[in-house]
């Protein structure tokens, strides 16, 4: 393509609005679309968003909207003078699995009742301790509003429901979740691939379970997430630790002659860096689990709080290869003490795992699964959702102006794009130890990065968790910090 102005040599049209999907979404999916199926290519520049806004007939802040999304996610590549440019690779692999689903799509229809139908830790004790990470903030659900839910799904129950075994969860819930996957998650899914659990490591171990033989091989993020490497470790699996840069998880030195069962990521923001996995790395992931014939678990603990753009969509929403495994949970985005949670599955690998969920028992009681399809079916919900991403974006605006205005030039900070948490990295004339010392005699907890670390070593740091917080706690506590730092 020859440099300068937008040519035609890129005539995407924009898809009939459909669904409720806003100018925005259907322009960021027309163009993601474009570059996972190979019609814009590596290295290709893409028009203006100019261009694009005049022949799309939709606001030119919106095109600028798609455009940093996907320059965030890794798609693109935008340069002041050269335009912008397609920089993820695609693996040949991955149009392959899409051309093979195609056409199996087209050659065996799918029966009616197949097609889904698509409507319009540990730490809990330590709540309001900063800065301790991975917590939601439990005053953000208002405890009478929950009971209502609950009493309104109570008094609509039948006695069928009382006593008859859903094995994979009520209907009524895996049929809300589906429809929230599809509209905020970017996932084409039904309620019948749905398995509910109670939380995400209740996922991961019943995948654990199903996949592993003692001696297996399983593929895990470093630095990333103790409580899920134990549960590998019970399973007798061997880890294999695998770097994390600022694209996400490298397996460019992983060896093929290591043969993985499974892979366990947080790809939307990765725990603990915080580092959104890029597109290039996320198609390497789904070639490399294709050619070793492995699993993937996506565990998304985290990825509704996005403050810098909407929510990411998952890995799963590219898997053309069906070997992604979701893992997902509302005890973050409602109050820790919920346990309720959700796996999806590729078709293989469900009917295993629904197996296993028979033989060790059901935990998650049918009176709690209703109230939450009730919460998820009201305007209510996502009201709760906005409030609390809001809510968060003002506890982590708190913390890092605090500490730039206190303690200026004495830290630098990565992955508060989004979550609970971001990471706070030391100078080299500061002692690790020593902050840690003080901060606990002002009553503040400070969890080294080094914790979460096993094979990759890295600068000292903290994970600096603030979303448990009240206001004033967190202003206080930042102030408290600002004052070790300097």
């Amino acid at each position: 393509m020859s440099k300068g102005k937008y040519t035609s040599g890129v005539d995407l049209p924009l898809p009939a609005q459909t669904g409720g999907a806003t100018k925005q979404e259907r322009a960021y999916h027309t163009l993601r679309d474009a570059i996972l199926n190979g019609l814009l290519q590596g290295a290709q520049r893409l028009p203006s968003t100019r261009a694009l806004a005049q022949r799309w007939g939709i606001a030119r802040g919106t095109v600028e909207s798609v455009f940093e999304r996907l320059q965030l996610e890794g798609y693109i590549v935008r340069k002041v003078g050269s335009g912008s440019h397609v920089c993820a690779v695609i693996p040949d692999s991955y149009q392959r699995a899409i051309n093979d689903n195609r056409t199996s799509h087209d050659t065996q229809p799918a029966k009616m009742h197949d097609v889904p139908q698509r409507p319009p830790p540990a730490h809990q004790a330590q709540v309001g301790v900063p800065f301790v990470a991975r917590l939601a903030n439990p005053r953000l659900i208002v405890p009478a509003e929950w009971a209502a839910h609950l009493q309104r799904a109570m008094a609509a129950m039948t006695p069928e429901q009382m006593c008859r075994v859903e094995p994979q969860g009520t209907l009524a819930l895996r049929e809300q979740i589906a429809s929230y996957l599809r509209l905020h998650r970017g996932i084409d899914c039904h309620a019948g691939q749905l398995l509910i659990t109670n939380g995400i490591r209740h996922g991961i171990d019943l995948v654990a379970r199903a996949v592993l033989q003692p001696g297996d091989y399983v593929c895990v993020e470093d630095p990333g997430y103790p409580a899920a490497h134990r549960i590998f470790e019970e399973a007798g699996a061997n880890l294999v630790h695998v770097p994390i840069d600022h694209e996400g998880l490298d397996l460019r030195d992983l060896p093929d002659s290591i043969e993985c069962r499974l892979a366990y990521v947080t790809p939307a923001h990765q725990s603990p860096l915080g580092v959104i996995m890029s597109a290039t790395r996320r198609l390497e992931l789904l070639d490399w689990a294709q050619r070793q014939s492995a699993w993937i678990i996506e565990d998304d603990y985290d990825s509704e709080f996005n403050y810098q753009s909407a929510p990411l969509p998952a890995l799963k929403s590219i898997d053309s290869m069906q070997r992604v495994v979701y893992c997902g949970s509302f005890n973050q985005a409602l109050f820790s003490n919920l346990r309720l949670g959700y796996l999806l599955a590729p078709p293989e690998l469900h009917q295993r795992i629904l197996a296993l969920w028979h033989t060790v028992g059901r935990s998650v009681g049918v009176s709690e699964q209703l109230g939450l399809a009730h919460y998820m079916s009201r305007p209510g919900f996502l009201r709760h959702m906005r409030r609390s991403r809001q809510e968060y974006l003002t506890l982590r605006d708190i913390v890092l102006e605090t500490l730039k205005a206190q303690a200026p030039g004495r830290y630098r900070v990565s992955g508060e794009h989004a979550g609970f948490h971001f990471v706070l990295w030391l100078l080299p004339d500061q002692d690790e130890d020593a902050l840690i010392d003080g901060a606990r005699k002002f009553g503040l907890t400070l969890q080294p990065l080094r914790h979460s670390c096993r094979e990759i070593n890295l600068a000292p740091a903290f994970v600096l968790g603030f979303a448990a917080l009240t206001r004033a706690q967190a202003r206080h506590a930042a102030q408290k910090l600002a004052q070790l730092l300097r």
